[in-house]
């Protein structure tokens, strides 16, 4: 008796989850990479702060970098006060404001991800209805207004699902403008 030679089928995998699966699988996804690059940036603080000798490429690689931690500041904002100095300011707002408009992605991203965990707090429905308003014009002013507190607002807009074009452009509109304005102010005060 002969045998007859056995086709070999490419052994791939399937993966068989459903939508809701898919989603936790992305939503884990998101917060790992967001934590991922928070702690990737604290651990090479020293070496983002020399950039600054390297112009309006540095100052949108730090304030990306530096903005891409989520709650834990990092050094951004000396950059643009040593090159506000020396290079056109108006320049160095618009990096540093594109950069950093980037970098808050990943506080937006968290926030997709941990979807459910606002959604059982009671502030929730408040904020939600103050968002579906005027989200764009309150990430706007966060991103203007220094303060601690855009990240927890670039996760609420994430969980409240604001379209990330929108959340983009208003928080790059707010940084742009803070930063030109800085840049100025150290320009002129020089």
């Amino acid at each position: 008796m002969t045998q007859k030679p056995q086709k070999y089928r490419s052994s791939s995998i399937r993966l068989n989850l459903s939508k809701d699966a898919w989603e936790k699988v992305g939503r884990a996804a998101a917060l790992l990479l967001s934590i991922g690059i928070t702690v990737g940036i604290i651990l090479g603080r020293n070496q983002i702060e020399s950039m600054a000798i390297y112009g309006y490429p540095a100052n949108f690689l730090v304030s990306l970098l530096s903005s891409a931690t989520v709650v834990i500041p990092a050094p951004g904002f000396a950059v643009v006060l040593v090159t506000g100095a020396v290079l056109n300011p108006v320049g160095v707002g618009i990096a540093a404001g594109l950069g950093a408009a980037l970098g808050e992605i990943t506080g937006y991203l968290a926030g997709l991800s941990g979807q459910k965990i606002f959604h059982e707090r009671p502030l929730y429905k408040r904020v939600q209805e103050l968002m579906g308003k005027s989200g764009m014009l309150i990430i706007f002013t966060m991103a203007f207004v220094p303060n601690p507190f855009f990240d927890v607002g670039g996760m609420i807009a994430g969980a409240m699902r604001m379209p990330a074009w929108r959340f983009f452009i208003a928080c790059c509109l707010g940084k742009t403008l803070r930063f030109v304005l800085i840049a100025l102010s150290v320009s002129i005060l020089n």
